[in-house]
C-alpha cells in the first residue's frame, strides 16, 4: 500500500487496461473507413506526385534537347555568319587594292599628261592672263570714271 499512500491519484482513479478504450470502440466502425478514406487520399497524392515528378522530367528533357538544338543551329550561324564577315572582308580588301591601284595609275596618267601639256599651257595661259589684264586695265578707268560720278 506504499504506492497508494504515495499516490493518492492513482487509488481513486480507474486503471485503464490495455486494450482499447470504449470511446475508441464506440468510433472504431467509423474510424475504419476514415482510415481508409484518408490511405486512398495519400495513395492518389503520391500518385500525383509522382505523375508531376514525370511531367518536369519529361519537360526538363524536352527543354534539354530543344536548347541543344537552339545552341547547334546558333553556332551553325555564327560559323555561317564568320564566313561571310571573312569574305566581305577580303572582298573590301580586294576593292581597296583596286581603288588605290586605279587612283595611282590616274595620278601617274595625269602626271604624264600634265608634262607633256606644260609647255603648251605656258604659251596657252600666257595670253589669255595677258588679255584679262588689259580687260581690267581698260575696265579700271570705267570703274574709277563711275566712282567719280557717283562721288
Amino acid at each position: 500500500m506504499a504506492t497508494s499512500d504515495s499516490n493518492p491519484s492513482a487509488a481513486t482513479a480507474p486503471t485503464p487496461s490495455p486494450a482499447v478504450p470504449l470511446s475508441a470502440k464506440k468510433e472504431n466502425v467509423p474510424v475504419t473507413p476514415k482510415l481508409a478514406e484518408l490511405n486512398e487520399s495519400r495513395q492518389e497524392l503520391l500518385n500525383r506526385i509522382q505523375n508531376l515528378k514525370q511531367d518536369l522530367q519529361s519537360w526538363r528533357s524536352k527543354l534539354d534537347t530543344q536548347v541543344k538544338v537552339y545552341r547547334d543551329e546558333l553556332l551553325e550561324l555564327k560559323k555561317s555568319l564568320n564566313v561571310e564577315v571573312d569574305q566581305l572582308r577580303s572582298e573590301f580588301q580586294g576593292l581597296r587594292t583596286t581603288l588605290r591601284q586605279q587612283q595611282e595609275d590616274v595620278t601617274a596618267s595625269l602626271k604624264n599628261l600634265g608634262l607633256q601639256d606644260v609647255p603648251v599651257e605656258n604659251k596657252e595661259t600666257v595670253a589669255p592672263k595677258i588679255e584679262v589684264k588689259d580687260e581690267k586695265d581698260q575696265d579700271l578707268p570705267k570703274e574709277e570714271n563711275k566712282e567719280e560720278v557717283n562721288s
